[in-house]
């Protein structure tokens, strides 16, 4: 869900790269040395993840992932998620620098409210517990799509029919990110609890 160069205008730029900066250092405000291998080897999943990806206009469809680091990470994600979609943009030119702010916020921020959203349901009963890593990998590919759109719309207006499109493509990926992280969620618990529970935003 990348958003390509060239595509958004230097107000939308300036204000995801001050965003992305700010969630970024209360990212790193976050993390303490206990963590720091927790923090990398989930920025590396969502590097993985997110290789695989087709073009939609100006942005890409691919797994994401970001709901599930979130849901690990909290603000911590905030620098995961960057030096993913940096090495992304250097490496493979996905995204790219001048869009990485913006690419961080549409990545990190619904990372962060899905941590806040979902995570005190992961403990209560199993159904729930299920259900609520399932809204964790939905909801932050919704809301991903909706900044993606937003994005574009304070870029031109015309866009509309462009932000509809990659948000309506996404559905299917919101469905398949929901089961993913509803399996992952069920497996940390019976081998890794630790992890769901041993790190606070």
């Amino acid at each position: 869900m990348h958003i390509s160069e060239g595509v958004l205008s230097a107000p939308v730029l300036i204000t995801g790269g001050v965003l992305a900066a700010a969630g970024t250092m209360i990212g790193l405000k976050k993390i303490d040395y206990d963590h720091i291998a927790q923090v990398g080897i989930l920025s590396a999943s969502f590097f993985v993840a997110s290789l695989v990806h087709v073009p939609i206009g100006p942005a890409n469809a691919h797994l994401i992932m970001n709901g599930f680091v979130g849901l690990l990470l909290g603000w911590a994600a905030f620098p995961a998620i960057l030096v993913a979609l940096l090495l992304q943009g250097v490496f493979f030119q996905f995204g790219g620098i001048t869009t990485l702010g913006v690419n961080t916020i549409i990545m990190a921020l619904p990372a962060v409210t899905s941590y806040y959203l979902f995570r005190p349901l992961l403990w209560k009963n199993q159904t729930t517990g299920l259900l609520g890593a399932f809204g964790t990998g939905f909801c932050a590919v919704f809301f991903s799509a909706v900044i993606v759109g937003a994005a574009l719309m304070f870029t031109e207006t015309n866009f509309l029919e462009v932000a509809i499109l990659v948000s309506a493509a996404h559905i299917p990926i919101m469905i398949i990110e929901g089961i993913v992280t509803a399996f992952c969620v069920a497996f940390l618990k019976k081998v890794q609890p630790a992890m769901l529970s041993g790190f606070r935003a």
